[in-house]
């Protein structure tokens, strides 16, 4: 697909790295291609072979999208690897991947240094953006002797050849796979393995209902190494489009760089969005927001709270939602007409996505308004876990799997999710979902965010506990978020505990980590 629209539109901005205090870097379509090659054919002189798994590591950056290309050309597996983790983290999941070669921005280059000897099957750790650590004679230090991190990113002169893999029978069936690591909410994380040739069709449609064009300007809102920025990442240059990549998210910022380059589509976690529309109003008054025609909400249920004060600040005709998950894509999708209509809906099914809800005792329910674990059936979805098969068989119901998630569907066929169903909460035998008490609280005009979990109480089985991220300057107290909740919802689901915290943990992903929590507040 690259080489393709290197030849149709040769001098079209490709992507985009623009970062504060500093020049951009922007590389047009052949320009990119021609840095592709030369990447690919690095990784070839290096020994690795097709099949074989390639982490990359670091910031949004022109080097990480080049490296996912590369791999794609070479026919290697692409694997991400969150920046965020710790040593232990980091080392269990790349032994756990299988990876051959870390592709790694300078700034980990030390972290790096610092885990090879706990490394089981790397035999290449590249460094690009700088020189990376040398030992006391100066030599490089886990760097292939073949300098591929000196590459010249913005090209060079002549135009390299394609990998002598690509197009390689042999290696077909291992092109354009890509295996990302969950998020590990729940424990350690597993590499979802998916080919993103399968689902074509679904994503075609897709495209169709959202109304992608090749004109459109992609900005990145999140890391790249999560399923959901870098899969719409990976859908914008599959359509020619001009993708700009924020090295690290900043609320401001990301305001200039949408004004600057007309950005007209991203995908967005709550988190970044809250800290825009949070922004004073003679700072976002300095930025032209009109050009945003497609803000994809996911990664966390966004709060009713914070779709209203995105649609003040953007066009609101630009706000879809979509629900999904690493391991089956995109599920259903919440178009921009029934945002304010639906509140707390993730929509109804996405294109040639099949649905069903289950009872406990895996029965079909076909009633409206009942709850029942979500299963997703789809040409796109995941093909296993990496070494893990086990754990996808055991999953699969007749072709159908699920990520544990309970839902209930509406008279008109609109889906809600209530929350995961291991963070379902049983309080005096009542079934309670910290989805709905946080969405409920998040609407309070002094709350900035709030986590709910079940904690153990002798009386009642499980106490619900309210963790509060009052907005700056907030006088807020324990007695004041009880009396709003008494307001807004069952005298059951309002929070017998209140405990206010600077930030709630989370994942790279945003996504909010509960078990941190329930560790904390036990």
């Amino acid at each position: 697909m690259l080489a393709a629209m290197a030849q149709a539109a040769p001098d079209k901005p490709c992507v985009i790295d623009d970062r504060p205090g500093g020049s951009a870097r922007m590389l047009t379509y052949s320009q990119f291609n021609s840095t592709v090659n030369r990447l690919a054919n690095g990784l070839l002189d290096l020994g690795v072979r097709p099949g074989e798994h390639i982490m990359w590591l670091g910031q949004n950056s022109l080097e990480v999208t080049a490296i996912v290309h590369a791999a794609r050309k070479v026919g290697l597996v692409s694997v991400p690897l969150n920046y965020r983790l710790t040593d232990d983290e980091a080392v269990f999941v790349i032994n756990d991947s299988d990876a051959v070669v870390v592709y790694a921005d300078v700034a980990y280059a030390e972290m790096l240094e610092r885990l090879q000897p706990r490394l089981d099957s790397v035999r290449h750790v590249v460094i690009f953006g700088g020189p990376g650590p040398v030992d006391d004679h100066g030599r490089p230090v886990g760097i292939s002797g073949g300098q591929l991190a000196e590459i010249d990113m913005l090209g060079a002169p002549g135009e390299p050849v394609l990998p002598d893999t690509f197009g390689d029978s042999e290696s077909t069936e291992v092109k354009d796979r890509v295996m990302i690591y969950t998020s590990g909410t729940t424990g350690n994380p597993k590499g979802a393995v998916r080919s993103s040739t399968g689902g074509t069709d679904q994503r075609i449609a897709m495209v169709q209902l959202l109304g992608y064009t090749p004109d459109d300007v992609y900005i990145t809102c999140g890391p790249l190494y999560h399923s959901g920025p870098g899969g719409f990442a990976a859908l914008a240059f599959a359509m020619g489009q001009t993708v700009v990549v924020q090295h690290k998210f900043d609320a401001e910022d990301w305001l200039r760089l949408i004004d600057t380059y007309k950005c007209t589509s991203t995908f967005a976690a709550p988190t970044p969005i809250r800290m825009v529309c949070n922004l004073g109003e003679e700072v976002k008054a300095r930025y032209d927001r009109s050009s945003m025609q497609k803000m994809v909400a996911n990664a966390a249920p966004w709060p009713f709270a914070l779709k209203e004060a995105y649609v003040e600040d953007f066009p609101p005709e630009s706000l879809w939602e979509v629900y999904g998950s690493t391991e089956m894509g995109v599920n259903t999708v919440l178009e921009p007409a029934d945002q304010m209509r639906k509140p707390g809906s993730c929509g109804k099914p996405a294109p040639l996505v099949e649905l069903a809800l289950f009872d406990d005792d895996r029965n079909l329910i076909t009633e409206a308004n009942v709850p029942g674990e979500l299963f997703v059936r789809s040409s796109s979805m995941f093909e296993t876990y990496h070494k893990a098969q086990a754990k996808f068989d055991a999953d699969d119901h007749q072709g159908w799997h699920t990520v544990g998630d309970v839902a209930y569907r509406d008279d008109e066929g609109f889906y809600f999710i209530c929350d995961r169903k291991k963070d379902m909460i049983i309080s005096g035998g009542m079934n309670i979902y910290p989805a709905e008490i946080e969405s409920a609280l998040e609407a309070h005009p002094e709350v900035f965010e709030v986590a709910v979990i079940g904690v153990e109480s002798e009386q009642w089985g499980e106490d619900v506990l309210a963790v509060v991220v009052a907005e700056p300057g907030s006088n807020l107290d324990a007695a004041g978020v009880e009396s709003y909740a008494r307001e807004h919802l069952a005298g059951y689901k309002v929070p017998r505990r209140i405990e206010f915290v600077d930030e709630i943990p989370k994942t790279g992903s945003n996504k909010i980590l509960k078990r941190d929590l329930r560790q904390q507040f036990a």
